[in-house]
């Protein structure tokens, strides 16, 4: 079995115990068998139980994805059980929706704080012209209110809306109306205090019962936990509540093949419950005959800079949390991000800006991310001294 785990990293350009900065560092020989038989699950938990380092984890991951190793390892029953309850139940329904917010988005402020921007973007930067994350971010909300085409008259709905950033946003530089959606009683109660005094008005919803109309309607880091099951329905609720000319973004990671799982059974267990990455057939599928697809914009080559800003940022402030938070979670965060950030280097998983308007409507095609450099330049420029992008 060691021999066989040897050769499959060898394979991928790792040396167990080798001199490289991707090459694993076994600490504890039980890992061999605990990875043959646990596959992805055993190789997460395995590192946040210390049998085993790496220098660059990242980079690793990537080596690992590239040279396609997992599927070289096969699938065993314990997988195939795992899969099973996605397939035969509904695990994103109205009574299980709550579960990943209490389970991820409700760890702490302080967690999640510790390693965002000031708008506190828990999703994709646009590192554009720059290195700096708050400035990638900063682009990212630029580029979405600029493809939605933001006016002052707009009334705005973002499902999804983490601790509020991009509403704040939107309705502190446009001076429009923002109904911000969430589920996450955390995120809840940073986003009214972050947006105090300005016209957003914060909803604990579930996204299958808003109501009302919208001139534009925004969702960023959410469909990932709709679930395949329901992605009809979001994009019926979105219909329901566009008006006729109006602008949809959607905002997701996505993977290059329908699957009949849910996401990687680490990521899954320890990170995000019942969490699901969409195809581009299962999105274009879902919005068939509601929507027309203006623009298909894919900036996952952003998101693996995005992530590891992020665990430079965790590593940095892991002082002032450890008092809070122990080590196996302090390796448990780690291995997620620096994980997520060599899937996206080896374009295993992508992350899609997605523009739709009303189907059969007649209105007019937006401008998109076509033609629209000069404006955000402008708009940028003016508000943040000393920023530049594209």
């Amino acid at each position: 079995m060691d021999q066989i785990i040897r050769k499959l990293a060898e394979s991928a350009g790792i040396t167990l115990n080798g001199p490289n900065p991707w090459d694993i560092q076994v600490n504890d020989d039980r890992w061999y068998e605990r990875v043959y038989r646990d596959k992805s699950l055993g190789l997460g938990e395995s590192y946040m139980d210390g049998w085993w380092d790496c220098e660059q984890l990242d980079e690793m991951i990537f080596r690992v994805l590239r040279g396609n190793i997992e599927s070289e390892l096969g699938v065993n029953l314990q997988d195939a059980i795992r899969v099973l309850p996605s397939v035969l139940f509904n695990l994103q329904s109205t009574k299980r929706a709550r579960l990943v917010a209490e389970h991820h988005y409700d760890l702490g402020n302080d967690l999640f704080h510790s390693f965002l921007d000031p708008y506190s973007q828990y999703s994709c930067a646009y590192f554009e012209g720059t290195e700096d994350l708050d400035q990638a971010q900063e682009n990212k909300l630029a580029l979405i209110t600029e493809k939605l085409n933001l006016t002052e008259s707009d009334q705005v709905l973002d499902i999804g809306c983490g601790w509020g950033g991009f509403a704040r946003y939107a309705a502190e530089r446009y001076g429009c109306a923002v109904t911000a959606v969430n589920i996450s009683q955390e995120q809840l109660r940073y986003g009214r205090e972050l947006c105090a005094g300005l016209p957003v008005n914060f909803l604990d919803c579930d996204y299958r019962a808003i109501d009302g109309r919208f001139d534009k309607i925004v969702s960023v880091g959410m469909f990932e936990h709709v679930g395949k099951k329901n992605y009809r329905a979001f994009m019926e609720v979105v219909h329901r509540c566009l008006k006729e000319d109006g602008i949809f973004l959607l905002h997701t990671i996505g993977s290059n093949k329908s699957s009949k799982e849910s996401c990687d059974s680490w990521i899954t267990k320890h990170i995000f419950p019942n969490s699901y990455l969409p195809s581009i057939t299962q999105i274009a599928k879902a919005a068939e005959g509601l929507f027309v697809v203006e623009d298909w914009h894919n900036l996952g080559s952003h998101y693996d800079k995005t992530l590891m800003a992020w665990n430079d940022n965790f590593q940095e402030a892991w002082l002032q949390l450890e008092e809070r938070y122990d080590t196996r979670f302090k390796r448990m965060w780690e291995y997620y991000l620096l994980s997520c950030a060599g899937s996206f280097r080896a374009r295993s998983i992508q992350l899609w800006q997605i523009v739709m308007t009303m189907a059969e409507t007649g209105t007019p095609q937006p401008r998109c991310r076509f033609g629209i450099a000069d404006e955000m330049q402008e708009h940028v420029g003016m508000r943040s001294p000393g920023m530049h992008i594209y």
